[in-house]
């Protein structure tokens, strides 16, 4: 039985070898070095290394052949990559404070189901984290289902509107009402302030940590690309290229976990006035194709006559599941390099940890995103996409059916992938020490 034990481990290591070089190595294309920054942010503790290894998720459950899916010509936009802190507090194209998903760089199409599974696995390993027992994590999980489930029968059987629905202080409780609350005292040019600086009469931004300054083949390139940008935005802004003039911009890279090794550009633009006041910071990120796709096969339902750009897919899936989103969303391409656009503003906070550390802040903030993903999966077919010509809410509700059989089911599944999870931290920590980190000697 000992035997058998190790036998099972080694095998599991290798599969997390292969997984971690064809992926991070072949299809990502980081070199050693990008990889050690990635890993050695993985390696903090289970729930970040769940957070840089969504492809060996996909890996392991795409297989499985788990009930629950909604048809495969009945696909909805999926977030791709939901965790615990993929959901934030942020301000929307009214100026008002709502909370929502905040990361759409794996977004897809495909089943309802990756998301929800993934989100439950990744509550038990937060809970963990914050030293609640498995008791409770199972309660948070079965809870953030059940939460789900009501919300998706508030649009189908009692008139709810998935289109506009927000979430707002005055429909949330707990820690999310707080967080929103704190970030209504927040000023507009908190953000401003802190990355930029005024010098000569000209507002630049300051070269500091991270930050680098584009070499001039780099700025030559954006500037060439920007029109394109300008082009992607609504019509209302398509006559006012003035308020998108580039006035400094900037680059970093390594930051995040899955973001390893992409292009990051901070753009500082004019804004509508002459005053440095309402100057503007947006934000440039990379995007390349998802961990989502290689698994599930829908590229066709995006593509337009462009062809494929992987921005556009981002930004694509940001409006499908945000009402009222980001009004300087928008997508242009470097030479082979797919960058979506956003605005980098103050107003954007996630629940921090040390609220959660009672069980009612905890029920009440996994209540809220479950509700949350409802409204995403709801929101995001025919409402919004002609392409999707049938109500994901129903669906889902039709694959769902029993809702106590699917939260104990999700639950047990949630949790046996999060002890997973934690065992293959351990075997990527030593697949680290034994191997990984010698081949650079």
């Amino acid at each position: 039985m000992e035997n058998m034990e190790k036998l099972k481990k080694r095998l599991r290591k290798m599969t997390i070898r292969e997984i971690f070089d064809h992926y991070d190595g072949e299809i990502l294309g980081l070199d050693h070095r990008k990889r050690s920054i990635k890993y050695n942010k993985m390696v903090t503790n289970p729930f970040q290394f769940f957070r840089g290894s969504a492809y060996l998720f996909y890996y392991d459950v795409s297989r499985l052949p788990i009930s629950y899916h909604t048809p495969e010509d009945k696909p909805t936009w999926i977030q791709g990559d939901l965790h615990f802190d993929n959901f934030g507090g942020l301000r929307n194209e009214q100026g008002e404070i709502v909370f929502d998903s905040n990361d759409f760089d794996e977004g897809y199409l495909g089943s309802y189901l990756y998301d929800v599974y993934r989100m439950a696995t990744s509550i038990g390993l937060y809970a963990e984290q914050l030293e609640y027992g498995e008791e409770d994590q199972a309660v948070f999980i079965d809870t953030y289902l059940r939460a789900y489930h009501h919300q998706l029968e508030e649009f189908v059987k009692r008139g709810g509107d998935p289109s506009t629905l927000l979430f707002t202080k005055n429909n949330t409780g707990g820690p999310v009402e707080e967080t929103l609350r704190d970030l209504e005292n927040r000023e507009a040019a908190e953000k401003l302030n802190q990355m930029t600086e005024v010098k000569d009469g000209e507002r630049r931004f300051k070269v500091e940590g991270k930050l680098k300054r584009l070499s001039k083949k780099e700025r030559k390139g954006l500037e060439e690309a920007w029109p394109k940008y300008i082009q992607s935005l609504n019509e209302n802004k398509e006559s006012v290229a003035e308020y998108f003039a580039i006035k400094d911009a900037v680059k970093l890279e390594g930051a995040g976990t899955g973001s390893i090794g992409l292009m990051r550009f901070f753009i500082l633009v004019e804004g509508p006035g002459e005053e440095h006041a309402d100057d503007v910071i947006l934000e440039a990120k990379e995007a390349r194709y998802p961990a989502t796709g290689h698994y599930f096969s829908y590229d066709d339902l995006f593509h337009s006559e462009e062809g494929l750009h992987h921005g556009r897919r981002v930004i694509q899936t940001q409006k499908a599941m945000h009402y009222l989103q980001d009004p300087f969303l928008g997508f242009f391409t470097i030479g082979n390099h797919h960058f979506y656009v956003r605005e980098s503003t103050a107003f954007e906070e996630e629940v921090a940890p040390e609220q959660l550390l009672d069980r009612d802040s905890m029920l009440a903030t996994v209540e809220t995103m479950g509700r949350v993903t409802a409204k995403l999966h709801a929101r995001a077919d025919s409402d919004v996409d002609a392409s999707l010509p049938h109500d994901s809410e129903v669906e889902i509700l039709n694959a769902i059916g029993n809702l106590d059989r699917f939260v104990d089911d999700l639950t047990w599944m949630g949790m046996f992938y999060k002890h997973r999870v934690e065992e293959d931290f351990q075997l990527f920590t030593e697949w680290l020490e034994e191997e990984f980190q010698k081949r650079e000697e």
